[in-house]
């Protein structure tokens, strides 16, 4: 059975039907783009356009919104005003080509290592921004509290939800590699994570540790040689 004519005005009409059709920045805005059309008198074709551009930029600024909340990655971080003297081996070249994110498309790991206190998670959380700003599932947090909450997760049987929740995203962010020793239980839940996310997603490891010295945080040796063979195959290290 077809729908009966409406009996409204067409502007009435319209006003109601974009609500139904989820279209609720056109809905919003809808005044202002006609007033805008009056004005300039587009083309039927090009005022259509304007129309649908306007909801589908609405669209993806609110779709970055949720991706940057969820990222946990905090305020907007910048690198302007990163002092780069001061780290000599950094060249700010190879960082402005990270910040494209090729290397999360490419699906390669980034491992950042340094002494305390040298930029390395300003260096990450800005990529991790970049990698939001550019439509990429992003999730930042410290190593150890990372594997809590996953470990955690087992004891209510939400275990599958919060691996997901960090296995899946296309970056991963693992901030303070080594600041702390793990246990087994976050040492097995590292090695899983790794293993899930091996050549199908990238992660960015920050650590005060080079990879020779991680068994001093891991509990087996042969655990993190495992662990450490994964994450630098085919990876960019930085040494700040």
């Amino acid at each position: 059975m077809s729908r009966k004519p409406s009996p409204l005005d067409p502007l009435e009409a319209i006003r109601a039907l974009l609500p139904r059709l989820n279209l609720t920045t056109v809905a919003l805005r809808l005044d202002d783009l006609l007033r805008a059309a009056e004005t300039e008198r587009p083309a039927y074709s090009a005022f259509l356009q304007q129309v649908l551009e306007a909801e589908e930029s609405a669209r993806w600024e609110r779709m970055l919104e949720r991706r940057r909340r969820r990222s946990r990655l905090g305020a907007p971080v910048t690198l302007e005003g990163f002092n780069w003297a001061a780290r000599p081996d950094l060249k700010p070249s190879v960082i402005k080509e990270l910040l494209t994110c090729r290397f999360v498309e490419e699906r390669r790991n980034l491992i950042l290592v340094g002494r305390p206190s040298t930029g390395k998670t300003t260096v990450a959380r800005a990529i991790g921004h970049a990698a939001c700003g550019l439509g990429r599932s992003v999730y930042y947090g410290t190593m150890a509290d990372t594997l809590e909450s996953v470990h955690a997760a087992c004891l209510d049987h939400t275990f599958q939800r919060a691996f997901r929740r960090v296995a899946q995203p296309e970056l991963l962010i693992l901030d303070d590699a080594g600041f702390s020793e793990l246990g087994r239980d976050a040492a097995h839940e590292l090695f899983r994570l790794v293993c899930a996310r091996h050549r199908q997603r990238s992660t960015i490891i920050v650590s005060n540790l080079p990879f020779r010295k991680w068994g001093e945080f891991l509990p087996s040796p042969a655990q993190a040689v495992a662990i450490a063979d994964r994450l630098i195959e085919d990876a960019t290290i930085l040494r700040f």
